[in-house]
């Protein structure tokens, strides 16, 4: 496992704001627009500082997309913002053809992301954002993990030239990235490197699955932990080469599993690789839910400890690095040897239904 250090707990938003008040000092052409959410995207320092770049567009988000296409087209570089459920689900249109499709250099900054929301309940979380940013042309998509990485984001999408989704969330959650660590768009970063089975993690869901690998490798269960912190450009590489090694993959998201950060990780397998099939195990198909993060059940309604998002991963990883070699042997894994079927070696993992 890579070293890290906890320096504190902060909220993700809260890195997107401390970002922004710096590109604010440092750059002329950035401006802000908010949809009458200006505190809770932190961004009342960048407000006060240059309120000639700040611009309060109200509860009329679909206008807001519209305008910061304009103010792109004239050499800005717009940061638009509001919760992840309006950012998307609303302004689908305005962002397809005004952004999209038209290449514009708008930035959607989307807070309040996710089942992590738990408090503001269903209406407010959005489970499908990443999915629907992912298929449009041109648009970059970052899901950064903590407070550190998600200001480092925040300034790689200033300086990126194009279309860029970035998601953080309310919550406050370990900050364990160095806060001196480049973020490079569409490089993954490796945690933990293993044999047994792939972790693939991308949010907040990043340090659950820190805990998950560290539980299950002192249970002799090696995991190759990748941050995949952008899903579009996808680090196909990275993943690939994990999964050669490992033979199965578990994806940790806060995502419905039909259009999730996983359906794109398996469209990058390439037929040779996984023998026309595909070697991955999802969790979740409902809504939102106004608790924490839901239990292994996949139903909705129940609040459960936040911990219980990294027991959800270590039983799942368990169950597949258990079964691998009998669920996927056509997976190439090191020499032919390794490929054989032979006794489950951590068969205190039932293979469940999830």
């Amino acid at each position: 496992m890579r070293p890290y250090t906890i320096t504190g707990k902060k909220d993700t938003r809260s890195g997107f704001g401390d970002a922004m008040t710096l590109l604010g000092e440092s750059d002329p052409r950035v401006v802000a627009m908010c949809a009458d959410l200006t505190g809770s995207l932190k961004l009342n320092t960048f407000a006060k500082a240059h309120p000639d770049r700040f611009f309060q567009a109200g509860i009329a988000e679909a206008n807001m997309i519209s305008v910061g296409a304009g103010l792109a087209l004239g050499g800005r570089i717009p940061f638009v913002t509001t919760f992840a459920a309006f950012a998307t689900g609303r302004v689908y249109d305005q962002i397809r053809q005004s952004v999209a499709y038209s290449d514009t250099n708008v930035k959607i900054a989307a807070s309040h992301a996710g089942i992590t929301l738990g408090e503001d309940g269903a209406t407010h979380q959005i489970m499908e954002d990443l999915g629907l940013m992912k298929m449009l042309p041109n648009m970059v998509v970052i899901n950064p993990c903590d407070y550190n990485q998600t200001k480092a984001a925040t300034l790689a999408a200033a300086a990126h030239r194009g279309p860029v989704y970035l998601r953080f969330g309310r919550p406050s959650e370990p900050v364990y990235t160095p806060e001196d660590e480049p973020f490079e768009i569409g490089r993954a970063i490796r945690w933990s490197e293993g044999n047994d089975v792939t972790i693939l993690a991308t949010g907040h869901l990043m340090w659950r699955a820190i805990q998950a690998t560290e539980q299950l490798e002192r249970e002799g269960i090696g995991v190759d932990l990748l941050n995949i912190h952008t899903i579009k450009p996808l680090d196909d590489e990275a993943i690939l080469a994990s999964v050669r090694k490992t033979g199965c993959v578990v994806t940790c998201e806060e995502h419905m599993r039909q259009c999730s950060t996983a359906a794109g990780l398996e469209s990058s397998c390439p037929t040779g690789i996984c023998g026309g099939k595909r070697p991955f195990r999802r969790e979740r198909d409902s809504g939102g839910t106004a608790g924490q993060i839901p239990p292994r059940h996949p139903g909705c309604g129940g609040g459960s400890a936040p911990g219980d998002g990294a027991e959800t991963v270590v039983a799942v990883a368990g169950d597949i690095a258990g079964f691998r070699v009998l669920l996927f042997p056509f997976i190439p894994r090191g020499n032919a040897t390794e490929n054989r079927p032979r006794e489950n070696p951590h068969s205190k993992y039932p293979c469940s239904s999830h």
